[in-house]
């Protein structure tokens, strides 16, 4: 009996999915890379901060394996230093991280396939710097929701996370050995400032990165760090007019 050929296609089928998985993952992994640094700084800053701030070591343990936002995380803890409403406390992160509603909508036609559990898996892990990398590399592709954009996604998002847990724990662990007097919070900006600066590589991208500085220059004395969320609109906005303008014939 001669061997049926859809058959005999199934270890190549297979194969190659493999292998796109796999060459995703690695993409996304050297991407994200040269950020780990920074995001290793920014973590062990933020565990620092945590504990220093008044939080019980449990307690900040509890809050960056839950949280995982730290510019959220930094923004609450002088409201909880001060015993600010509940309420509040969740307002000033919800404020802080609303430009992931844009993110979210910016990705959903890549990720609207799988299932809202999955999704919203993806959501708890998607950070800045992985938007960052994906959006220019996959946000004009003709085909959204493929094997490579969601592995390439994985391979960017994930070890951020370890290094951040790893590093944010560190921190936990060692705020009682930090004297106040060592400036960590500068060291996290430079170490951001070098991961941010080699990305001002198009035109577009660098009117992005000046409106949204401007945005959060001009915004510093809006309440609930309301100026961040306007600098990343405008970031966003100034960016893809930027895109649209040069791209015209």
């Amino acid at each position: 009996m001669a061997p049926d050929p859809a058959q005999s296609d199934i270890p190549d089928i297979e194969a190659r999915r493999r292998a796109e998985r796999r060459d995703g993952w690695r993409a996304g992994l050297r991407a994200a890379m040269p950020a780990l640094v920074a995001t290793g700084t920014w973590g062990l800053v933020t565990g620092v901060a945590m504990v220093k701030s008044g939080l019980t070591e449990s307690m900040a343990l509890a809050m960056t394996l839950l949280v995982y936002a730290g510019s959220a995380q930094l923004t609450s803890l002088p409201l909880i230093a001060t015993g600010a409403p509940l309420w509040l406390v969740f307002a000033a992160g919800l404020v802080v991280n609303v430009r992931f509603i844009i993110f979210g909508a910016a990705l959903h036609p890549f990720f609207r396939h799988l299932s809202w559990k999955r999704r919203f898996l993806l959501g708890y892990f998607t950070t800045d710097m992985a938007f960052v990398l994906f959006m220019p590399r996959f946000g004009d592709a003709a085909a959204r929701g493929t094997r490579e954009q969601l592995w390439f996604f994985l391979g960017a998002i994930v070890p951020g996370w370890f290094v951040w847990q790893s590093s944010s724990i560190a921190g936990v662990l060692l705020a009682s050995f930090v004297p106040t007097a060592w400036s960590l919070d500068f060291a996290a900006v430079l170490a951001l400032l070098a991961i941010t600066v080699p990305l001002a590589s198009s035109r577009p991208m660098i009117v992005a990165m000046l409106a949204a500085g401007v945005v959060a220059w001009v915004g510093q004395p809006l309440p609930l760090r309301l100026g961040l969320a306007a600098a990343v609109a405008a970031g966003i906005v100034a960016g893809m007019s930027a895109e649209r303008y040069w791209s015209r014939p």
